[in-house]
């Protein structure tokens, strides 16, 4: 009789107070009312993984790969989302956009909040704007020989995205602000160009991952630099582009 692997999440770094793994495009975080039907979550796999309670720092979208970062006990736990809170964690992205946004920019975009499912809700309309701010460079671009919508070719960019605030979405509205949305976002991007990169590149995820963290660890006080590759997905289409060496 055969027994099926346990799935295990890569370790990218650990001590005795903290835990950060490479999360997969597609992998909740932990259950929500709103996805009652998966059964699997970071919080349960690692938990199950290591043999000990782990608690999330902050969070990654389900289509968003890269750097989870876990505490081991709750009083760490609070003294990170502290860090969080106050700005004072480093956090870079990679994203696929379309077309060709500026060289360098920083979007200042207040976002309305969005609650969890859990939360309570005031009547709509009521919610005011929390102050939203991402920096972004462009890294490369690529102009392919395929018709989306009224133009005869498709642009897309290679993006640095650095989020100094945490809001909900924060990346994906703010793209999608500058009129330059993430590759594969199936709320808030183009359905024409993510079909042309399921097409192309049989690429059926959203192209964004959080590659590196920096913070102050909560016990030592040292600077702590967490750093991920790229899911072999999303570093597959920056083959296809030409852009491997560019990361």
């Amino acid at each position: 009789m055969t027994t099926t692997p346990k799935e295990e999440l890569p370790i990218l770094y650990r001590d005795e107070y903290l835990i950060a793994v490479h999360k997969p495009s597609g992998l909740l975080v932990h259950r929500t009312f709103l996805d009652r039907h998966e059964t699997r979550f970071a919080v349960q796999l690692l938990r199950d993984q290591i043999g000990q309670h782990v608690h999330p720092t902050h969070r990654l979208d389900r289509g968003t790969s890269g750097i989870l970062l876990f505490a081991l006990d709750r009083d760490v736990c609070s003294a990170v989302g502290k860090q969080f809170e106050a700005q004072n964690v480093d956090k870079t992205y990679l994203a696929i956009v379309r077309g060709y946004p500026d060289e360098a920019g920083r979007i200042d975009h207040p976002l309305t909040r969005q609650f969890d499912d859990y939360e309570f809700r005031k009547s709509a309309g009521t919610a005011e704007a929390q102050e939203a701010v991402t920096t972004f460079r462009r890294l490369a671009t690529v102009e392919l020989p395929y018709p989306v919508d009224r133009y005869p070719t498709s642009r897309y960019a290679l993006l640095e995205l650095k989020p100094e605030t945490g809001r909900k979405h924060q990346l994906r509205r703010h793209l999608k602000h500058i009129s330059h949305p993430i590759i594969g976002d199936a709320t808030y991007g183009k359905g024409r160009h993510n079909r042309l990169f399921q097409e192309l590149f049989g690429c059926h995820r959203l192209l964004l991952a959080c590659t590196e963290l920096r913070l102050t660890h909560p016990v030592s006080g040292d600077a702590l630099r967490i750093t991920c590759p790229l899911a072999e997905e999303f570093r597959s289409v920056l083959v296809r582009l030409g852009w491997d060496r560019v990361v």
